[in-house]
């Protein structure tokens, strides 16, 4: 071929890769693994720009890791459950099952025209039952081991998704999905106990030194670990014990009231013995119409209820009113706090509200107390109006208080996890049946394991409105007890999707078992994943869930390794038009437009050549022509001389055997480039300054005029080694020429380039001459002399002649490779 044909090269050799099972890997002891991951997919139907980022970016890594020897693992699958296919089928009239298959081939068909370089021996789908199976099993572990449990509580309930939400799923008081504002909803859910490794999920945060800092400190606010101390308010004429926990148990003479969220549990025992219970209820239901984002709004006016009780005050025994409010969120602390008008804003504006007293009870150092309070203090101070602490400095009476609850029984210090347990729980049809069943004899009784997987049925219609429609079949629903026999009905909640996405990772090692969810020694082998690649938007809720799972199945001797991810990158987004790239924005670009117009060799090149992975990408269709542009050159270049260059010896010259000056330069560029682009690839991930050097030495091997044999063997070292180089980011076109050159093998396994240290030794290089701390000029000196030569060379240069005449030289200082400092009278 004369010209570039991408679309033929692209084909045929992907073609090559698939017919031969290139990528194909096994678990092999004696060889050095590398398994590198990218975030699998929601089937959604198409690739888009953002996916193509981060799967160019794997493979990458992939391929330049199996031609420096490593044993590389590179998977890929799908997270096939979930909303969208759900929406999608009621929508269009088409089966979620049909839906997400169909998307699953074509997009399966873009990532091979992309060339990645995937184990597809070891793809999975979540909605396959020989996946769900093992979620189901995993599911069982937790519940076995008191980790998965139900119970009724007030939970996210997305109303226009409807269904329930973890509070990761919440963001800003919205729905992660769709954006509605959320609700909160009383429902027997089912839960996962993540609150039992909070400690372990924050603390090995700091082992994490192949992880970004943004991310864990994204983790460490989440998890929310705070120290304070932890009493209680009681209700005496009921012996209702109400917790509180706070940080600030030195203000808590100044308690004037309790305050109790709509959604705490105590609240329905208030509502029964409360003479106010159905006005108490009515606000609670209307609170619980709001959505947190409404509730905890500043400035908003705060709304409450008086329940007609009193509590008692652990420390003075006076007696507070006890209100439930709508500013206090059963999220936060025991949900029910002490209102301390006086140093909280909140309280304050609450107090204010309702004509509660407020109390002063720390002032600054040196200051009188206020006559009026006109806005809380919550700063430190000195104790006032609380008893024997008063005169205390706050942060000591802290310390002393805690003790004192300690000795009476009454509290103490505690650690609280903004944390809570995992819902995982949902109300829809497109997911993993939870396996469990109803008896009225047995209650609640897990599948057996030989009876798994619990199948979605198929042969269901999908309900108006969203609803599942697995409660109304009566196949599915109605079965027997695996305890007595008798009849039973199973769980209708699906899990959330998340479930499938935390073990994933453990199911690529060993995916075509059917004995356990992976092999323990394919899990052995491979885990953990070396580098991990995906967005920032996963930051809590995915990775979070994934280490959670990695620490429970260490501690069930099913893994060795505690946390899942060794190395995480999480790339920046593809920007265009100054906004990211989105449907709603009208901003999209069409990778399979890109790829059918330029291919896929350029496509990747642009968006690894545009930006570090980690930054954002703005996109710049100039850019993508450029690339091409490129790409065209490098085969013009080669196809030149093509002849030339297959009949001239594979042995690369020395650069001691080399007497061309210019082939002598060409000879170091070409090793200052592979160690350039080597450590750029390896050590650091800046894929765009490795092409960029590349592009340089196409350059620099385009204007090098080769004559004589010796300059076509050095320029035949170059061109191979820019094809080498050049083979992890744009490998099909690297392929064909390598195979143009008189290769047969594959570039996929062959030996990454090694440097040649004397090429890179310069001949001659510049030294600054600094005379009495004042730069006055270079001298140029040979390459590897000694100290005193270099000495010498200086103080006989013109440079320094001119400058010192008869001057007596001092002091002379020479710093290699850099400069000379010369002293003189």
């Amino acid at each position: 071929m004369d010209t570039y044909d991408f679309r033929a090269i692209e084909a045929k050799w992907q073609k090559y890769w698939e017919e031969n099972k290139v990528f194909k890997c096994e678990r092999d002891p004696s060889r050095k693994k590398y398994y590198v991951l990218e975030m699998f997919p929601y089937p959604s139907g198409t690739l888009h720009m953002g996916h193509l980022r981060n799967y160019a970016i794997g493979d990458v890594v992939a391929r330049f890791l199996r031609m420096n020897g490593y044993n590389v693992l590179h998977p890929m699958g799908w997270d096939a459950f979930g909303l969208p296919a759900e929406n999608a089928a009621i929508k269009s009239g088409v089966h979620p099952s049909e839906w997400t298959w169909r998307n699953i081939r074509h997009m399966r068909k873009q990532l091979k025209e992309m060339g990645a370089s995937y184990d597809w021996d070891r793809e999975v789908a979540t909605c396959s039952p020989d996946y769900y199976k093992w979620t189901q099993w995993l599911f069982l572990l937790f519940f076995k081991n008191g980790l998965a449990y139900k119970k009724e509580a007030p939970v996210n309930w997305c109303p226009s998704c409807k269904t329930v939400l973890a509070n990761e799923q919440v963001e800003g008081g919205r729905c992660w999905r769709c954006g509605s504002l959320v609700q909160k909803k009383k429902l027997s859910q089912w839960f996962l106990k993540i609150t039992a490794y909070a400690e372990e999920l924050l603390q090995s945060l700091d082992e994490l030194d192949g992880w970004p800092e943004r991310v864990k400190t994204m983790q460490r606010n989440w998890i929310g670990k705070s120290w304070g101390v932890e009493t209680f308010f009681e209700i005496e004429e009921h012996g209702i014990k109400i917790p509180i926990f706070t940080t600030r148990i030195d203000t808590i003479y100044g308690a004037t009231f309790v305050a109790l969220a709509p959604e705490h549990p105590i609240v329905d025992e208030l509502i029964k013995l409360s003479p106010k219970g159905d006005e108490i209820k009515a606000f609670v239901d209307d609170v619980l119409r709001e959505s947190e984002v409404e509730r905890s709004a500043i400035g908003r006016k705060k709304k409450g209820v008086f329940t007609g009780f009193y509590a008692r005050n652990p420390f003075n025994g006076e007696k507070v009113p006890v209100w439930v409010a709508d500013y206090i969120l059963m999220e936060y602390g025991t949900g029910a706090i002490m209102g301390v008008p006086a140093h909280d804003q909140r309280d304050f504006e609450f107090a204010k509200q309702y004509n509660l007293p407020i109390k002063v009870v720390i002032k600054p150092v040196g200051e009188d107390l206020p006559e009026e309070v006109e806005e809380p203090y919550e700063g430190d101070g000195v104790m006032v109006n609380s008893g024997p602490w008063s005169g205390l400095p706050n942060r000591e009476g802290i310390e002393k208080m805690a003790e004192w609850l300690r000795e009476r029984g009454l509290g103490g210090k505690k650690v609280n996890y903004k944390l809570r347990d995992w819902l995982i729980s949902r109300q829809r049809y497109w997911g993993a049946p939870i396996p469990v069943v109803y008896c009225d004899n047995c209650g609640i009784v897990p599948v057996p394991d030989e009876e798994l997987p619990v199948i979605l049925p198929l042969d269901v219609n999908l309900l108006e409105g969203g609803r599942s429609p697995l409660p109304y079949c009566e196949e599915f629903l109605n079965t027997k007890c695996p305890k007595c026999g008798g009849p039973a009905r199973r769980e209708t909640d699906t899990m959330d999707t998340f479930m499938c996405s935390s073990w994933y990772f453990l199911r690529f090692t060993s995916p075509w078992t059917d004995k356990a969810p992976f092999e323990k020694e394919d899990v052995d082998y491979w885990m953990a994943v070396d580098q991990y690649i995906g967005g920032i938007e996963h930051a809590i809720l995915h990775l979070l869930y994934s280490r959670f799972f990695t620490k429970f199945l260490a501690d069930q001797g099913l893994l060795k390794v505690r946390e899942p991810f060794t190395r995480l990158l999480t790339q920046g987004m593809v920007i265009k038009d100054g906004a990211k790239m989105s449907k709603s924005f009208g901003n999209v670009v069409d990778p399979d437009e890109i790829m059918r117009k330029f291919g896929a060799d350029t496509a990747r090149l642009f968006i690894l050549f545009a930006s570090p992975p980690e930054k954002d990408l703005e996109w710049s269709d100039q850019g993508v022509e450029g690339c091409h542009r490129f790409l065209n050159r490098i085969w013009k270049l080669v196809n030149e001389r093509i002849e030339e260059l297959k009949n001239l010896p594979s042995e690369v010259l020395p650069i001691s055997a080399i007497s061309s000056k210019e082939a002598k330069r060409i000879k170091r560029k070409i090793h200052k480039t592979i160690d350039k682009v080597t450590n750029d690839i390896k050590g650091r991930f800046h894929f765009n300054t490795a092409i960029s050097a590349l592009m340089e030495l196409s350059n620099d091997l385009g204007d090098f005029r080769a004559s004589s044999e010796e300059e076509l063997r050095v320029f035949k070292e170059g061109v191979e080694a820019l094809i080498v180089m050049l083979y992890p980011f744009t490998p099909h076109i690297c392929e064909e020429l390598w195979q143009k050159l008189g290769h047969d093998e594959t570039l996929a396994y062959h030996p990454w380039l090694s440097v040649d240290p004397e090429a890179l030794k310069q001949e001659e290089f510049n030294i600054v001459v600094q005379i009495n701390g004042k730069v006055r000029g270079s001298v140029k000196v040979p390459a590897g002399l000694s100290d005193e030569e270099v000495r010498k060379i200086v103080l006989e240069s013109d440079v320094v002649k001119k400058r010192i005449g008869d001057r007596k030289v001092k002091r002379v200082v020479v710093v290699p490779g850099r400069l000379v400092s010369i002293v003189v009278e």
